[in-house]
């Protein structure tokens, strides 16, 4: 498969994947007097949309949310369909597909990092865990872009529902840090920051003993991103001349991918972990321009070890 290549990348006790997000996490909010003044960035980079949750009311943040965009355009008086931030994603869809929920989002950097503290882990059992993954595509449909768009209020604007009564990034990014810097918005800090509070403690509890719940089931994000997965040009690849079979790369998945069975399928953030467990350097990733002929390993071609 052309373009496709073993990327062994790793620097001094970190991997690759840890440091593009740590780079990821401070190019996108790199304001940081913004958190010393307690006050939002308003330059014109502002205007440009960022292709992960970050939150625009981040004091640090240099650019706007796609899904904040996307309401605030279907909800506005205009109730305009937001070309630029659908062209935005599908752009960053097609080049990495959920590579950049793996790699580029910093509320996923923050899930990863507490998942490695030494805590009892639990497995979602495949019968939750399944259907439960559908949820995330309910949230980008429903809150997203069905109430934004067709709940409006008598003057003609609706609100922004996935900001407003779930996202976690935002009340971690943006709403601390504000009310920690401001007293007049701890005041009026009412119920509705509360009920923002309890659904971060809750994310940020799960994640300790689940690795990324709010990717694999809330994010709508992650939802759309999904879709170019399987013909994204940043792929994974499974060369089946290597692999003996040892399911190691299934084992280390964050998120669950039969990895034999479909390298490349919905739920593949391409974090890396299964190339960097397999005995045989079976698994590569990079950019192919021939996305669609990814191999993979059927069950009945290789025995379980």
């Amino acid at each position: 498969m052309s373009g496709m290549h073993r990327n062994r990348i790793k620097g001094k006790g970190i991997s690759l994947q840890r440091v593009v997000q740590l780079a990821s996490a401070a190019l996108l909010n790199g304001y940081a007097v913004g958190f010393q003044r307690g006050k939002i960035f308003t330059g014109g980079s502002k205007a440009l949309c960022v292709p992960v949750l970050n939150c625009y009311s981040c004091p640090g943040a240099l650019g706007a949310c796609p899904i904040g965009s996307l309401q605030a355009a279907l909800g506005g008086k205009g109730h305009r369909f937001p070309f630029y931030v659908f062209g935005m994603l599908m752009l960053f869809g097609i080049l990495l597909g959920r590579g950049v929920c793996g790699l580029l989002c910093p509320f996923g950097l923050v899930q990863d990092l507490l998942h490695k503290i030494p805590v009892p882990k639990l497995k979602v059992p495949k019968r939750i865990d399944r259907p439960a993954r559908y949820l995330k595509y309910a949230v980008f449909l429903v809150l997203v872009i069905l109430l934004p768009a067709f709940a409006v209020s008598g003057s003609g604007i609706s609100s922004p529902y996935f900001c407003k009564y779930l996202c976690p990034a935002g009340t971690l990014e943006g709403g601390i840090p504000l009310l920690l810097s401001n007293s007049g918005l701890r005041q009026a800090a009412g119920l509705l920051f509360q009920w923002k509070v309890l659904v971060l403690v809750v994310i940020l509890a799960a994640s300790a003993v689940i690795h990324r719940p709010f990717c694999k089931y809330l994010c709508p994000l992650g939802a759309f991103y999904a879709a170019f997965n399987r013909f994204s040009f940043f792929q994974m690849r499974l060369d089946r001349e290597k692999c003996v079979g040892c399911k190691k790369c299934e084992a280390s998945c964050p998120m669950n991918v039969e990895v034999t069975r479909e390298i490349n399928g919905t739920e593949c953030i391409r974090c890396g972990k299964c190339r960097s467990v397999c005995p045989t350097q079976a698994i590569s990733s990079g950019f192919s321009w021939d996305p669609g002929k990814t191999e993979s390993i059927p069950r009945e071609e290789k025995p379980e070890l």
